[in-house]
């Protein structure tokens, strides 16, 4: 009775850190309002989904005295209320769902509401990042072009039907039948020519199929539904192409505009190989992104192994260009889910794998880090060594997170990364392994001797 008691009196004085909080249940058709008890003869409210509503909403909580907002993220739907919200100078908290779980029991939108303001109220639910400005405006492009270029490479899998079903074998002579050899003899055909030698003579010279391999592959049947489901397929992927290009505009204008209101003109970036920086990858934009994220941040971070012009971009618009939303490198690859999500229960670790998520960034850069592994450099010793003692999977994981603490640090701290190589990493490596050999012998009172060779034996 008394430990009742006194778990009561400890809930009673328990801090109100949000006192004018607010909290919108979010739905497709309506919204449910709430805020404390005192506020409003009627503390919880419905409304609709109209634009006029939504005015109405925040026309009510500014009567209530509220000035801070939480909602969850709800698919899509809370976008238009949250962009109004926060233009009438309200702060809102937009929080996952699985931090704000209810209580068991009974679920409805008004008990949703209200739970979601108590929480608030008391200061237990983290508001999601969520970038401002121009960094949204810049992050709204790159995913619209990323969501472009996806349909444009379902139109291509379309070419490829149609050219099976002629038993033109083009997309087995050529690489990619988007490059230069692959649409020049693709538009040919659907111009009326059907001759192989012809056609093969529009093979670029850099193509590694000879002109006779090529005429052979292009010996097959013309039938008029194949020509057309092909001539449609190529309108098609010409058209999202011509809407990524239109996308690559406006992110080369945002990041002028970004470097022009921070007050950044860093001049040209310095010149890098081209095995570092290639500029005839597949689906890059129009522009010098390296040149200008440069303007813009000060620092190459391209020169970070695995990082190319585009992944950066992409990193940029999904993070931002200063990364003060998070003290330190431990914060930002915590919300990647990059670091270990320890379980820990009377002192023993029950579990210390990382969470799942499902963030853009921390998938750009387990891609990065895949793609480093190959590399003759430090971080790419560093991957193969922990793929053959932990596995892929978690290597991949531990490489992105050394690939995000480098990015942290080059963009919030203006640190430059200078790659050691892999030989210098694996012979730092093998001397901190004879160290602690060394240090764990002397511990239990050994002297490790170096060996000496026999006479007659060979010496590496």
């Amino acid at each position: 009775m008394n430990r009742n008691k006194s778990k009561s009196r400890a809930d009673g004085t328990m801090p109100m850190v949000h006192p004018n909080a607010a909290a919108i249940d979010i739905g497709a058709t309506m919204h449910v309002a709430a805020v404390r008890a005192d506020r409003a003869p009627e503390p919880v409210r419905s409304f609709g989904t109209f634009t006029a509503d939504l005015h109405r909403l925040v026309d009510w909580f500014t009567e209530c005295g509220v000035e801070t907002v939480v909602m969850e993220s709800t698919s899509v739907y809370w976008i238009p209320i949250f962009e109004l919200l926060d233009a009438r100078g309200f702060t809102v908290f937009l929080v996952n769902a699985r931090d704000a779980k209810h209580v068991p029991g009974r679920k409805t939108d008004v008990s949703d509401a209200q739970w979601l303001q108590r929480l608030h109220s008391f200061g237990l639910l983290r508001a999601s990042f969520r970038p401002k400005g121009q960094i949204a405006e810049l992050r709204a492009y790159v995913r619209q072009r990323e969501r472009l270029l996806e349909y444009a490479a379902s139109h291509i899998q379309h070419m490829q039907k149609a050219l099976t079903e002629m038993n033109l074998q083009l997309h087995h002579v050529v690489a990619d039948i988007t490059g230069a050899t692959g649409l020049g003899i693709i538009r040919a055909i659907l111009a009326g020519e059907r001759d192989p030698e012809a056609l093969a003579c529009l093979r670029h010279y850099s193509c590694h199929s000879s002109a006779e391999t090529i005429a052979k592959a292009l010996t097959g049947s013309y039938r008029t539904e194949h020509l057309f489901a092909l001539d449609q397929a190529l309108a098609l992927y010409d058209a999202y192409r011509e809407k990524a290009s239109a996308c690559d505009v406006r992110i080369e204008a945002v990041l002028k505009e970004l470097s022009t209101h921070r007050g950044r003109d860093h001049g040209s970036a310095p010149p890098v190989s081209r095995r570092r920086n290639r500029t005839d990858q597949p689906n890059a934009l129009a522009f010098d992104v390296r040149a200008a994220l440069f303007v813009l941040l000060g620092k190459d971070i391209t020169m970070i192994d695995g990082l190319g012009p585009y992944l950066s971009l992409k990193l940029i618009a999904e993070c931002g260009d200063d990364l003060t939303s998070w003290p330190s490198a431990k914060h930002f690859t915590s919300w990647l889910g990059l670091a270990p999500s320890n379980k820990i229960s009377g002192g023993k670790v029950l579990s210390s794998r990382t969470r799942r998520s499902g963030g853009r960034a921390a998938a750009l850069l387990r891609l990065a880090a895949v793609t480093v592994g190959r590399t003759d450099t430090a971080l790419g010793a560093f991957y193969r060594r922990l793929s053959s003692r932990i596995g892929k999977a978690k290597a991949v994981t531990a490489a992105a997170r050394k690939i995000a603490v480098l990015f942290y640090n080059a963009v919030r701290h203006g640190m430059e990364y200078v790659d050691p190589g892999a030989s210098s990493y694996e012979t730092r490596y093998r001397t901190r392994v004879v160290n602690n050999l060394h240090r764990r012998a002397k511990a239990f009172g050994f002297v490790l001797q170096p060996v000496e060779p026999k006479a007659g034996a060979a010496v590496s």
